[in-house]
Formats: structure tokens, sequence, C-alpha cells
């Protein structure tokens, strides 16, 4: 599958809650500390991405729109059989983003309901055509990641990885455990991953952008790292970590997640 061109490299930097508390991550307000830059973004600067592993993500303007589908031409092509040539559009449309199917053969569904017309996309959203699904992300951004005390937390988008000291996190729903790896690796991010979720907590260290060792709380190495990636809901945060531990996971298994991913 031929993969869309994306010159943009983003990264998400987001504040996180002090360091041994997990609470439910909800968008408020940041209140910088003393001379500290306020990180609260200006009005409707959102970036929207949409997240398809093993395919690379796609940054979504507002001037205009991406098609989606088999046709080379698309700004998302789509190489599969089971998709049309021209199967659906991501428009910008009244201050957010819409979802059209383009009368395709087998139809274009939202979160497994067939799109009929126009349907509103909202964070987390996933977009089936064929047998390929897509992830719809809004994050919302600032031109500033430098935080001091945070009592909440907002995500943010910035024109750079986020250095090693920086933090992010959120909700799976809304940013699944693949979109977050990609976003890691196209950061060349160091640091641990962690997740709670109904199935206890899972944690991932990254060196660089590559998983080097995951666990969960029956599974270590590449095993564990295909069951982080299943999962559907729940918390993460990524931060700073001491030096993490044996590598568990091989550049063999890398070449093995993408089809997981996926």
């Amino acid at each position: 599958m031929a993969a869309p061109r994306h010159a943009d490299r983003l990264a998400v930097a987001r504040a996180t809650p002090p360091a041994g508390s997990f609470e439910a991550i909800d968008p408020g307000r940041l209140k910088p500390g003393p001379g500290a830059a306020d990180p609260r973004p200006m009005p409707d600067e959102r970036t929207a991405m949409i997240f398809c592993p093993p395919l690379p993500p796609l940054r979504l303007g507002t001037e205009q729109p991406i098609s989606i589908g088999r046709h080379p031409s698309c700004g998302f092509p789509i190489r599969q059989d089971d998709v049309s040539r021209r199967h659906a559009e991501i428009r910008y449309q009244d201050g957010g983003y819409v979802l059209y199917d383009l009368e395709s053969t087998n139809g274009t569904f939202l979160n497994n309901e067939r799109v009929e017309g126009v349907r509103n996309l909202l964070p987390g959203d996933r977009i089936e055509i064929g047998g390929t699904t897509i992830t719809f992300c809004e994050i919302e951004c600032t031109g500033t990641t430098a935080y001091g005390d945070v009592d909440e937390a907002r995500t943010i988008i910035c024109d750079r990885a986020p250095s090693v000291t920086e933090r992010f996190g959120g909700m799976l729903a809304e940013i699944p455990p693949p979109a977050v790896f990609q976003l890691l690796e196209m950061g060349s991010n160091s640091g641990l991953l962690e997740i709670s979720y109904d199935g206890g907590r899972a944690r991932t260290w990254f060196a660089l952008g590559r998983p080097v060792h995951a666990e969960t709380e029956k599974l270590l190495g590449f095993d564990a790292a295909i069951e982080i990636v299943r999962i559907t809901d729940g918390q993460f945060r990524f931060g700073p970590c001491a030096d993490p531990p044996e590598p568990t996971i091989t550049a063999d298994d890398h070449g093995q997640r993408d089809g997981v991913a996926a």
C-alpha cells in the first residue's frame, strides 16, 4: 500500500498532573506559574490529524478538502480493492470537520454506522472504509511549551518534537495507542509511556522513538507491546524516566510491529 505524502512532522506535548496521580484528564485552563509563558491557545487554534498505521499520519488543513480513495491523486490514498477510486472526503465546514461519502460502492462508516449525507467528526472517531480504519484526532494548539505549576491539563500541538523533559497525556478514546506510538516515533522521543485501563496498567519504554521494553500485568516484551496497541479505552501519559529495563523488543520485532498497529 502506498503511503500518502506528508511533509509535516508534528508531535504532541501535554501537561500532566503531578507524578503519582493518574486522575481523569479533562480539558481545562492552564495556570502558569510566576514568570511562565501563558500556554492557553488562541481561539480556533486547533490541529486535526488522521491516523491509519502503518501509513504516516496526515495533518488536515482548513482550505482544501482531503479526498480518501483508491486513486493515487487522492489526498489520502488507500490501495485496496474494496475502496472506491474516490470513496470519501473530509472537509472543514462551519468551524469543524465533517465527513462525506462520495457515493462509494461499499459505503463509508463512522463508528460502525453507515454515513448518509454528511457527518460531523469528533476526536477519536473511527472512519471505516473497506477493511481500513482511520482515526480522527483534533488537538488544541499553542506556540509555547513552557509551563509553571499546572492544576489541570490541556493538549497542545507544537511545530517540533517535545524534548525528553516534556510530558504529554490524554485519553485513548481520542488518541489510540497506535497513534501515540507514531507521535513518539516521529518525535524521536525517549521516556516512559504509562497506560491505565480496565485491565490494569501497562508501560512501554522508548529510546529515540523506538519501543525497547513493554510490560503489562501478565506479559513482557513484544507480546506486551501487541496487547498495548490493542487497548481501546483508558488514559495515557508520557514523560522522561530513568534508564529503562533490559531491552526486550528487538529490531526484528520492529519489523513486525506495523502489521500489529494497523
